[in-house]
């Protein structure tokens, strides 16, 4: 592919130390000597999970062998390891065409030991993650890489032969059944009578070969229909759901958007639509008159707008990561003087005014727990109000919830206006704690049909604007205060039009599969041209289709957090490691931490080491020569609309593609099917270096996950303990180790358990009882008396008694018919379904 790119197109502004325009030879035979003598590694290897010498061993070669993961499935035994069986009588034992298991093993599933069939082994269901052949994971993954590259180099050549072929057969040749074909021309029938076409919204629906996409394939035969005098479970479920259907709302006819026949005009996006507006946040409810800020110990009086600024700030003091930021702090503070300046400022109690100067003698105490109160008490409701406020909540958002788009019924997606409060924004952003300031209907414009009834704005308030754009897809807009960004009111992700735009994109990314090979042959000619520009075009081409990278492009960082991608890349964004090793580190798209140790192509390494050649520093760009838009428009010479973008739709898609093909799923249950698919689609993140940013409530959930965990030990525990009250002579039968108490677990912490469990009883007694007067009520009968309750809340008094006995006495008494209540109570409250099977295992 000749060169699109010119020294006038360079954007050198860019970096203060640029490359020189041309390679020559001398330098090129420069950076080959400089090159190290250790035997390069495969490219394609990752290592994302941290720095590289944390997680590498070296061998007896001196080369560097990354550490293999250990399974978390590798604590199920699946060998069967059993007592021997010589003592037993003959008449006693199993009579089994297999050997009767009998362990002593914890870790053992009892289901084994039963007989019972097990799921599928670690070994036929691995992953590239799970799977412990001793391996690397970044050699797997560079095989994995290769093999599926060869695959779509295979097909794209056989792909681009049968067009060539189809081009060159004559028309009279093919013999095609055409739409515009007369009704009463007879259809083909298949063997088995069933019509080998048919038309649906109009459009004719045929078999669909390697080519069409998935969601043209026909539909299969209707099942044949029941004998008279029983009607089939099937009918039977299909009219109790016509009769609830009759009962609301009719149910309308799926629309099969993707058989419908293909607009002439393509801009035009509908042409009837009718919609309520948007929902607006409720108004402000100010602060009760003992629920203030204060200000240098003394509580202020605030005008009510200051005052509600003044609780977006109070009402979040549990985000620490938040408001103990001091950009954040400063954004805020700076706002909120604004607000207080245009509002008349704060006031003491005596009506003297207080000039609010330093931001560290506010205090937002109380306002915190004035909502925390309201927040418990929210939660603390019964269920019945719960369940009202609920019906009312849903009530008063349905009109809003759907449109009609060319008369159909689809769902909105959005249509919430967006609350006032405090920005938070994505990692490192210049703009956190600013203030989102309410919207008003005065700043919303609304797009609908010209025939269909404007929705009314709020009592006393217009719209801004109200136009009929039917090449537009939005149904309501307004410009946000922070960044200035345009908000829109779509149409949810299940509708026509999103899954137009979806088709689309995936169809886009079909069209690259019969261009790919020569894509990569042409990129990797050029990873050693001459021009500069061509050679780091070509390093960013394999970077992006290897390693997912996102293109990446130039950031406005007085606005928005600097994140950056491929073309973007910084001098201190890339490390290299000879031989062929690079690392990068870098804030990706929405501030994730991207850090990836890749093997790469010697002739890659090569490059870079030239981009980085100094006087280049920290703060230079790696790709000074390139920018998306030139990377985009070469990309487009191959194929109209290719950008960067659609090589990560690419390879995501072909090697789903590819995974899921190879996969066997005879004989196997849906969950065992569901497994399959999900590993797939993990390995797809792996190749493609998909990744989840840490939740602000990451911690605490795990810090909660571990408890959970111990309480599992400590149950565990005190069951071996009930066994040893029961038979003495376990002890010495099984070894005292066994009965030993888990090292994770001291005396401290079961007791703090204790005191929760004991708690959490009294709640789940609570809970039951509002139950049953609620359901009592229901039906008309008397609620149940304050003493009731007093007797049932003896079970939680009475498991207080009993952990306090078991820790004096270090005995815990077998539960069962003689435990009594206390006994059931407590075993059922360690059994959650979620439990019940790590239960099965002791």
């Amino acid at each position: 592919m000749p060169s699109d790119s010119s020294d006038d197109d360079v954007p050198l502004a860019r970096a203060s130390h640029a490359s020189a325009p041309t390679i020559s030879p001398s330098t090129d035979r420069e950076m080959d000597k400089s090159a190290s003598k250790a035997r390069p590694a495969p490219p394609g290897a990752s290592i994302r999970h941290g720095p590289v010498e944390d997680r590498m061993d070296i061998d007896s070669h001196g080369h560097a062998k990354r550490k293999s993961r250990s399974s978390a499935s590798q604590a199920v035994q699946y060998k069967e390891e059993s007592d021997s069986e010589d003592a037993a009588p003959l008449a006693k034992r199993q009579k089994s065409t297999h050997k009767k298991v009998e362990s002593d093993s914890d870790d053992e599933p009892i289901a084994r030991r039963n007989g019972v069939k097990l799921p599928p082994s670690i070994k036929e269901t691995a992953t590239l993650e799970s799977s412990d052949d001793g391996q690397p994971l970044g050699t797997k993954i560079a095989q994995r890489k290769a093999s599926i590259e060869k695959a779509a180099s295979k097909e794209a050549k056989a792909l681009r032969a049968d067009a060539k072929a189809k081009k060159a057969t004559p028309k009279k040749a093919v013999k095609e059944e055409s739409d515009d074909e007369p009704l009463a021309k007879p259809k083909k029938r298949q063997s088995n009578g069933v019509p080998a076409a048919k038309k649906v919204n109009g459009v004719k629906k045929e078999e669909s070969d390697s080519e069409a996409p998935i969601a043209k394939k026909a539909k299969k035969a209707p099942a044949p229909a029941a004998k008279k005098g029983k009607a089939a479970p099937a009918d039977k479920a299909a009219k109790d759901e016509s009769k609830e259907n009759s009962e609301g709302e009719e149910e309308e006819e799926e629309y099969r958007w993707w058989d419908a026949p293909k607009k002439e005009d393509d801009s035009i996006k509908w042409t009837t639509l009718e919609h309520n507006g948007v929902l607006f946040p409720p108004p402000y409810e100010p602060l009760p008159k003992h629920v203030k800020l204060y200000y240098d110990g003394q509580p202020v009086d605030l005008h009510v707008e200051a005052e509600e600024v003044a609780t977006f700030f109070g009402s979040m003091l549990h985000s620490t990561q938040n408001v103990e930021n001091p950009v954040f702090q400063k954004n805020f503070f700076n706002d909120f003087k604004d607000i207080l300046n245009k509002t008349g400022g704060a006031k003491d109690m005596n009506g003297n005014p207080v000039d609010i100067k330093e931001f560290k003698k506010l205090d937002f105490t109380k306002i915190f727990e004035h909502y925390k109160a309201l927040s418990d008490a929210k939660k603390a409701r019964p269920a019945a109000e719960k369940k009202a406020e609920k019906a009312a909540k849903e009530k008063a958002e349905a009109p809003y919830m759907y449109c009609r788009w060319d008369g159909r019924k689809e769902k909105v997606g959005n249509f919430r206006v967006e609350p006032p409060g405090l920005f938070r924004g994505r990692g490192e952003h210049p703009k956190t704690g600013m203030v989102k300031k309410r919207v008003m209907p005065e700043q919303v414009t609304i797009n609908i049909g010209k025939d269909a009834k404007v929705p009314d704005p709020p009592p006393g308030h217009k719209w801004k604007a109200v136009q009929h754009d039917n090449k537009a897809t939005w149904l309501a807009m307004w410009q946000e205060n922070v960044n200035g960004n345009y908000k829109y009111v779509m149409l949810a992700a299940n509708s026509t039009v999103k899954g137009q735009a979806d088709f689309k994109k995936f169809e886009k990314a079909r069209e690259l599969k019969k261009h790919i090979d020569r894509i990569r042959a042409d990129y990797t000619r050029e990873l050693k041209s001459e021009v500069m520009a061509d050679r780091q075009r070509a390093t960013a081409m394999y970077l992006i289709d290897k390693f997912a990278l996102r293109a990446g492009n130039e950031k406005d960082t007085e606005n928005e957090a600097e994140t950056v991608g491929c073309c973007s890349l910084k001098y201190e964004h890339v490390t290299l490691r000879e031989p062929n090793t690079v690392i990068f580190d870098f804030l990706g798209k929405d501030s994730i931490r991207f850090y990836n140790e890749f093997v790469v192509d010697r002739q890659v390494f090569k490059n870079l080491k030239m981009f980085k050649k100094p006087p280049k520093e920290e703060g230079d760009d790696i790709f000074d020569r390139l920018t998306t838009s030139q990377l985009n428009k070469h990309l487009s010479s191959y194929m109209p609309g290719l950008t960067a973008k659609v090589f990560r739709t690419y390879n995501a898609s072909w090697t789903m593609s590819q995974l899921l093909q190879k996969l066997k799923v005879e004989n196997r249950t849906m969950a065992e099917k569901i497994k399959l698919y999900n590993d797939c689609n993990r390995e797809v993140a792996i190749l493609c270096n998909h990744k989840r940013t840490v939740g602000a409530s990451h911690e605490a959930q795990m810090e909660k996950l571990g408890d959970r965990i111990k309480g599992l030990k400590y149950q565990k525990w005190r069951t071996k303990m009930m066994m040893l009250d029961l038979d003495p002579k376990l002890k010495k039968k099984k070894g005292a180790e066994f009965f030993e108490l888990d090292p994770d677990l001291d005396e401290a912490w079961i007791q703090q358990h204790q005191q929760f469990l004991v708690e959490e009883l009294k709640t789940k007694i609570q809970k039951k009882f509002e139950k049953d007067n609620e359901k009592l009520s229901a039906e008309g009968g008397k609620p149940l008396p304050d003493k009731e309750l007093k007797e049932r809340l003896k079970a939680a008094t009475e498991l207080e008694a009993k952990f306090k006995r078991e820790n004096e006495t270090k005995k815990v008494e077998a539960e069962g018919q003689q435990g009594g209540r206390p006994g059931h109570v407590q075993n059922q409250l360690y059994r959650p379904a979620s439990h019940r099977r790590l239960l099965k295992q002791v």
